[in-house]
C-alpha cells in the first residue's frame, strides 16, 4: 500500500506558544496528543514546566516512549478522550492546570497510514477509528446505518449537500459486496455524483470522508465535553487554546466563547428587567475577538494548515456554569 512519508508539522505552532504563553513551573494539558508537536515545543520553550498528554491513539503513546529519556517526568501520557480531560486529570491525581491545549484535526500520522482508513488516497480498510481497540469502524456504519440516516449523518457532518444521493448509492452497493475499503468508497460517491469535476475541485469523496470520520470519532461531541470541563479543569488565568479545520468545529468553539464571555445580546428596553439576570458571570476573557488564520508563509510550507483558526481564552475566576445555565445560554452548538 502506498503511504505518505511527510513528517508531521505542528499547525500555527508559534501562535500557540504565544496564547499558552508556557512558563517554568506551570502544568499544561495537550488534549489531542498525537505526534506530540505542541508539547515537545512548549517543553523546549519553558523547561521546568509539565505536560499531560491526552490521546486515545495508542500509536501515539508508543511513539512518545522514547521521549522519556528527555524530559523524564515532565511529560505525563494519558490514555483517553480529551473530552473526558478532567476525569482523566482526577484519576492522575492533578487537580488544577494553567493551560489547556487543542488541535481538533486528524494527524498526519494517522491520515498518512492506509492501514488506518482516513483518506481517500490510499487504499485501505475502511477503519477510520482513532482508538483502533474500540467503537464502530466506518465500515460499520456504511453496511449498517439505514438510508435516511446515512444521509443526515453525510449532510450534517460533511455539509455534503449530494447526501441523499450519496447515501442512495452505498445502500443499492452495499446489496451486491461489502463495501470494506476506502477505495471502493471513494469510487462510489465519485460515481454518485453529478456533474463533471473540474480541475480546481475537492474529490468528491472528501465530505463523505469528513462525516464519516466525525461520526465515528464523536468528533464534535468530544470538543463540546473538553470546552465544558475547561471551565473546571483552569485555574483562574490558565489559557485555553483550540486549532480547529473545519466550519463545525470553529462554530462551537466560537459559540462557546462567545457565551462564556459575557457577549451576549442586549435585552430589549421593553424587556422585564429580570431578563438577563440570571446569566451566569463570565468564566473566560477573550484574548481576541477573531479567530487567528495561519500566515501565507504557513500555508505555502504546510497546505494543510490552510483551513486552520485559532482561537484561545483566558479563565477568569467565577464559577464555572451548572448544566443547567449551559443549556439556557448556549448558541448554535453544532448548528
Amino acid at each position: 500500500m502506498m503511504q505518505d512519508t511527510a513528517p508531521h508539522i505542528p499547525v500555527m505552532l508559534d501562535e500557540v506558544l504565544t496564547a499558552l504563553a508556557p512558563v517554568a513551573g506551570e502544568t499544561y494539558v495537550d488534549g489531542t496528543f498525537g505526534a506530540g508537536g505542541y508539547s515537545r515545543a512548549t517543553l523546549d520553550r519553558a523547561p521546568g514546566c509539565r505536560i499531560v498528554g491526552i490521546d486515545r491513539d495508542q500509536t501515539a503513546h508508543d511513539r512518545a516512549a522514547a521521549w522519556k529519556d528527555t524530559y523524564g517526568d515532565k511529560l505525563i501520557l494519558l490514555h483517553g478522550t480529551f473530552g473526558n480531560v478532567q476525569t482523566l486529570l482526577d484519576q492522575a491525581g492533578i487537580d488544577r492546570v494553567q493551560g489547556f491545549m487543542l488541535d481538533i484535526g486528524v494527524s498526519s500520522m494517522q491520515i498518512d497510514n492506509a492501514d488506518r482508513g482516513f483518506s481517500f488516497r490510499f487504499d485501505g480498510p475502511l477503519d477510520m477509528r482513532m482508538d483502533q481497540s474500540a467503537g464502530e469502524s466506518a465500515a460499520d456504519i456504511v453496511r449498517d446505518m439505514d438510508e435516511t440516516d446515512l444521509a443526515n449523518l453525510i449532510y450534517n457532518y460533511g455539509e455534503e449537500r449530494h447526501s441523499r444521493r450519496i447515501a442512495r448509492a452505498i445502500v443499492d452497493a452495499r446489496v451486491v459486496a461489502p463495501i470494506e475499503t476506502t477505495a471502493a468508497l471513494a469510487s462510489i460517491v465519485e460515481k454518485a455524483m453529478p456533474g463533471r469535476r473540474k480541475p480546481n475541485d475537492i474529490h468528491p469523496a472528501t465530505r463523505t470522508f469528513q462525516a464519516l470520520r466525525i461520526a465515528v470519532n464523536d468528533e464534535l461531541g468530544e470538543l463540546e465535553r473538553a470546552l465544558a470541563a475547561s471551565e473546571h479543569i483552569l485555574e483562574e488565568g490558565g489559557r485555553l487554546v483550540v486549532v480547529t479545520f473545519h466550519s463545525l468545529e470553529d462554530r462551537i468553539v466560537k459559540n462557546f466563547f462567545k457565551t462564556r464571555s459575557g457577549d451576549v445580546p442586549a435585552p430589549s428596553r421593553h424587556a422585564p428587567m429580570t431578563a438577563h439576570s440570571d446569566h451566569p458571570a463570565p468564566t473566560f476573557r477573550l484574548t481576541q475577538r477573531k479567530a487567528i488564520d495561519p500566515t501565507d508563509a504557513e500555508t505555502r510550507r504546510n497546505p494543510r494548515s490552510r483551513s486552520a483558526k485559532l482561537r484561545s481564552a483566558i479563565r477568569t475566576n467565577a464559577p464555572a456554569w451548572n448544566e443547567e445555565s449551559s443549556k439556557k445560554f448556549a448558541k448554535g452548538g453544532r448548528g
